[in-house]
């Protein structure tokens, strides 16, 4: 098959699951935007449009160069000094995007030995920076400042040179405030400094319309705020502001600044008109504000932070019909679909601008109400973790997972205490070992629900292998959509380590990244730990996948537990012995020994 043909498999494999954007994408003109982000209609406003007109005229319509290289021209500086003012700063420096802002400013200030941690919604942009930066990176409960704490107090991040926390101000999908406070007051405990992406909030928030931070701006802890110019601004571009010190390393550091061709000058010119434009009438603001609270009460919903309303029906199927039929009553709604959110959250993204009337919202409101009843459209953003099933991996094949998913069962079981029982389930079972038997033994008579594989197959190898011996395909929709239907109490064991493939593509870290279950990670006490370990890991976080516990199974060995205690970063790191008697009581008395409270608060 050619590689075009390859491609064309993959398309319909999205579309069969309502994934597929067209393209080029639909134009929508004559409809009534509740779509784009142009809040205060400044795109088109005159002001806008008249400054790049003479930016033209004056600087020619390329950028010509990389700045560092002569490019640009001297509206670039301007638009540098004047946000810089607006925002408090000392300086700012100016990108051709935000996307190119927030993967350059972390990629300049964090690296090798740094420690990043990110709120798990935020922008795409800031977690691909945030991974490129070589840093070890992390993850925190949507907008969950215990769960920040947590990060910042374990090993990885204390024993970190630098320690940056990341986070929206008013999250671009899910419409809400992050607790600027509350993430600075634990930055100063744990000697942090926080980024903060105010795309969706200047223009709109604050002083000036100077952002959500704006009332942080001077705070030692703030390390950078991102302004962008394609939102409120009617412009386009991006600009880091902070220190006089930060900008200069970014103009040193950055790459995306560095070898990047400078904007047009009409980008400056807009976006200086659209700033003043703001400074000068908070009006707009009010209007489009005003717009959002008005929709999102007359759908029941909770009030938004700025003009972002999100409204979450779940799958896809419910979000297309309710965004052709926003479409066929005028309106311009767009449906949000994984991956741009989590899987099981598809939404309607509706965006309200100043010049919408209040008749446009009480019409919208009318259309999309039939889609919520019966929805999940007043459901949170994600599962909250305690939604979420705990998934038994491991770094290897034979390393202890199955004793492990055992005590993780039995210790959820223990705590039930007269509610929904515990459950195991091993969705692919290789070889003659019969893992679900094992389990069964071993928890007693605890009360477990116990759930038949999907597939077991007799040979003993990787799943793929095993299923094409037996003569069958896994499918790894089914495993992912099995993790999902399941809950807090449900223990999952994988067949082997990570990276071995499901179906000879799909390998089982990427069902992980797509579902983010619980995580507890097995690996051997001894020769060779330490080198699986740590890649196991490192592969992981790269996919925003962070393990509550890590299970040392087999002979102890202090050096190696000592060693992963202080590099693995893992907040409980346990060892399992071998077993003189492998039984329910040997389970129990370790659990009695050791117990597991993070099971049931994690």
């Amino acid at each position: 098959m050619s590689l075009d043909g390859a491609f064309a498999e993959d398309l319909d494999a999205l579309a069969a699951k309502g994934l597929r954007r067209p393209w080029p994408p639909e134009r929508r003109a004559a409809l009534v935007d509740f779509a784009s982000n142009d809040y205060l209609g400044l795109a088109r406003s005159p002001a806008s449009i008249a400054a790049a007109r003479e930016a033209v005229e004056r600087f020619g319509a390329g950028g010509r160069a990389a700045r560092l290289l002569g490019g640009g021209s001297a509206l670039d500086g301007e638009v540098e000094a004047t946000v810089a003012d607006w925002l408090g700063a000392e300086a700012a420096l100016f990108f051709p995007s935000g996307f190119q802002a927030n993967v350059g400013l972390l990629g300049a200030i964090a690296g090798r030995g740094d420690f990043v941690v990110c709120d798990e919604l935020a922008h795409a942009s800031l977690i691909d920076g945030a991974r490129a930066s070589r840093a070890i990176v992390a993850w925190h409960g949507h907008a969950d400042v215990e769960a920040l704490e947590r990060q910042l107090r374990g090993q990885a991040a204390r024993a970190a040179r630098r320690r940056i926390v990341v986070t929206e101000s008013v999250f671009s999908m899910d419409g809400d405030l992050a607790p600027l406070q509350a993430l600075l007051a634990a930055c100063e405990r744990h000697d942090a400094h926080l980024v903060v992406d105010e795309a969706h909030a200047v223009g709109l928030l604050g002083p000036e319309r100077a952002g959500a931070a704006a009332a942080f701006a001077r705070h030692p802890r703030l390390v950078a705020r991102v302004v962008t110019g394609g939102k409120a601004l009617g412009a386009a571009g991006a600009l880091v502001a902070g220190g006089r010190a930060l900008v200069e390393l970014l103009a040193n550091r950055a790459r995306p600044f560095v070898f990047t061709t400078a904007c047009s000058p009409t980008v400056p010119a807009a976006f200086l008109a659209g700033v003043a434009a703001v400074r000068a009438n908070g009006a707009p603001a009010e209007r489009a504000l005003a717009a959002a609270r008005r929709l999102a009460a007359l759908l029941g919903l909770r009030a938004p932070a700025a003009a972002i309303v999100p409204v979450v029906l779940g799958e896809t199927e419910g979000v297309l019909a309710a965004a052709a039929a926003a479409m066929e009553a005028g309106f311009d709604v767009r449906a949000v679909r994984p991956p741009t959110v989590p899987a099981g959250t598809s939404r309607l993204r509706v965006t309200c601008h100043a010049e919408r009337t209040e008749a446009d919202v009480d019409r919208l409101a009318a259309t999309l109400r039939p889609f919520l009843v019966g929805s999940r459209a007043s459901a949170p953003a994600t599962p909250r973790p305690a939604e979420r099933p705990w998934v038994v991996a491991g770094t290897d094949t034979n390393v202890g997972k199955t004793v492990v998913s055992a005590l993780c069962t039995l210790g959820l079981a223990n705590a039930a205490h007269g509610e929904r029982a515990a459950s195991y389930w091993k969705p692919v079972q290789t070889g003659s070992d019969d893992d679900t038997t094992t389990v069964r033994h071993l928890v007693g008579g605890a009360r477990v629900q116990f759930e038949r594989p999907l597939w077991s197959l007799p040979l003993p190898a990787s799943p793929h292998e095993a299923a094409a011996a037996a003569g069958v395909r896994i499918d790894p929709a089914a495993v992912t959509a099995g993790m999902r239907e399941r809950g807090g109490s449900t223990v999952v064991e994988l067949a082997g380590g990570l990276l071995v493939p499901l179906d000879g593509a799909v390998t089982q870290i990427d069902v992980l990244a797509e579902v983010r279950p619980r995580l507890v990670l097995v690996a051997r006490s001894g020769l060779g730990t330490l080198n699986h370990t740590l890649l196991a890991l490192e592969a992981l976080r790269r996919r925003g996948l962070e393990p509550a516990a890590l299970f040392l199974v087999g002979p102890p060995h202090a050096s190696n537990r000592a060693t992963l205690r202080e590099l693995s970063g893992v907040r409980h790191v346990l060892e399992v012995p071998p077993f003189e008697l492998l039984c329910h009581e040997a389970l129990a008395a370790w659990l009695a020994a050791n117990p597991l409270p993070w099971l049931v608060d994690a």
